[in-house]
C-alpha cells in the first residue's frame, strides 16, 4: 500500500500520487524547452539542410549541412530527440541509424527564397524571442507594482515600447518587418482561396499598418483592378519595396489621418476562429501572449459592442483563419 502524504491540516495524498504531481508540475516549468528548441531549429535551418539532402538526413548529414561544431554532435542529437517528441521533424531507424524528415510544420520553417509563399521561419523568430519571453517574466511587476501599473510588460522589462525598439534596432525591426510579410502571405493565400468574395464591386482599398505590402501587392493580383494603399510608420515605408505600380505607400499616424478608400483593411488578432482547427489551448496562450504589449484577443460580443459605439451599423464575422476571422464593418 501506498504511503499516505500530509498536505496541509486536512488533505493527505499518497507517495505515489505525490511524485506523480511533482512530475506534472516540473513538466510546466520544462514547457519553454520545446519553443527554444524550435527557436534553435529556425536559426540553424535545420529544415532546409533537411531539404537540401533530399527529404531525409541523418544526424551526420544535417551536421555537414549546418556547419555544426565536431564538439557539439551529441549535443544537436540530444536537441533532435526534444524536436521529434514534439512533432517537428519525424524520425525512423534506418539499419540502425536515425533517419530525420520533414513534417508539415517543419515544412512551414524552410526558407528557399524570400518569395517563399509559406515560409514563417522569420515569424517564428518573432514569437520565440527572448525581448517576448523576458516581459512575460515582468508581469508579476506589471500586476503589482503602482509605477508599472500603465506600462505594457514590455516597457517593464525593456524601458522602451516594442514598438520604439523595433525602431531603433534595425536588425529587430528588420526581422519584426519580415515576419509581418510571412504571415500576411499565408492569411493572404487562404483569404483569396477561400473568400475572395469581400472584395468583390470595390474599386480601392487601404491596408493602415499594411507594413512593406504583402497583403496589397496579393490583393492588386488577384484584383488588378483595385487600387491598393499601403499605409504605416514612416520608417517602416521607407523600407518597403517597390512591387506594384497599382500600390501606393503612404506614411503616416492612423489616428491622424487614413487616405481615403472604399475599404479599409486591418489586420488583428480577432479570437473567433474555428474551435474546431484551433485549440482552446491555444487561443488562450496567444491570449496571454499578447499581454506583452497590453494586447487583447477579444469575443464576437467585444467587437460588437466596440463597432457598434463607434457608430457602425452592422458587421460580419467570417472564420477562415484558424485562430483569426475576417470581420466586415459597416458604415
Amino acid at each position: 500500500m501506498a504511503q499516505r502524504v500530509q498536505e496541509g491540516d486536512e488533505q493527505m495524498m499518497s507517495t505515489d500520487d505525490l511524485i506523480q504531481t511533482q512530475i506534472e508540475l516540473y513538466h510546466h516549468c520544462f514547457s519553454f524547452i520545446k519553443t527554444t528548441a524550435l527557436r534553435a531549429a529556425t536559426d540553424l535551418c535545420i529544415s532546409d539542410a533537411i531539404h537540401r539532402n533530399g527529404g531525409a538526413a541523418t544526424l551526420s548529414d544535417l551536421a555537414l549541412n549546418i556547419r555544426l561544431h565536431p564538439t557539439k554532435l551529441s549535443h544537436l542529437r540530444r536537441l533532435m530527440r526534444v524536436l521529434t517528441v514534439s512533432g517537428i521533424f519525424a524520425v525512423e531507424d534506418r539499419n540502425g541509424e536515425a533517419m530525420y524528415t520533414l513534417t508539415r510544420v517543419s515544412r512551414l520553417l524552410l526558407n528557399g527564397g524570400g518569395e517563399r509563399t509559406h515560409a514563417l521561419s522569420q515569424m517564428v523568430r518573432v514569437l520565440a524571442n527572448p525581448l517576448a519571453v523576458a516581459s512575460h517574466f515582468s508581469i508579476h511587476e506589471w500586476f503589482t507594482v503602482e509605477q508599472a501599473a500603465a506600462m505594457t510588460p514590455f516597457e517593464v522589462a525593456h524601458g522602451c515600447t516594442r514598438w520604439e525598439m523595433i525602431a531603433n534596432d534595425a536588425k529587430d525591426g528588420s526581422v519584426f518587418n519580415a515576419a509581418m510579410v510571412e504571415d500576411s502571405r499565408v492569411a493572404m493565400d487562404i483569404i483569396l482561396k477561400e473568400s475572395c468574395g469581400v472584395f468583390h464591386g470595390i474599386s480601392s482599398l487601404v491596408d493602415v499598418g499594411g507594413g512593406h505590402g504583402a497583403a496589397a501587392a496579393a490583393i492588386a493580383m488577384a484584383f488588378p483592378n483595385i487600387k491598393c494603399t499601403v499605409m504605416d510608420l514612416p520608417h517602416i515605408i521607407a523600407e518597403a519595396p517597390a512591387t506594384n505600380s497599382n500600390i501606393q505607400f503612404v506614411g503616416g499616424d492612423l489616428f491622424e489621418f487614413i487616405p481615403a478608400a472604399d475599404v479599409v483593411l486591418l489586420k488583428v488578432a480577432v479570437g473567433i476562429g474555428s474551435k474546431e482547427i484551433v485549440p482552446k489551448e491555444m487561443q488562450l496562450l496567444f491570449d496571454v501572449f499578447m499581454m506583452y504589449i497590453d494586447g487583447i484577443e477579444r469575443e464576437e460580443h467585444e467587437w460588437k459592442k466596440i463597432f457598434l459605439e463607434a457608430g457602425f451599423s452592422d458587421y460580419k464575422i467570417t472564420p477562415v483563419l484558424g485562430a483569426r476571422s475576417i470581420i466586415e464593418v459597416y458604415p
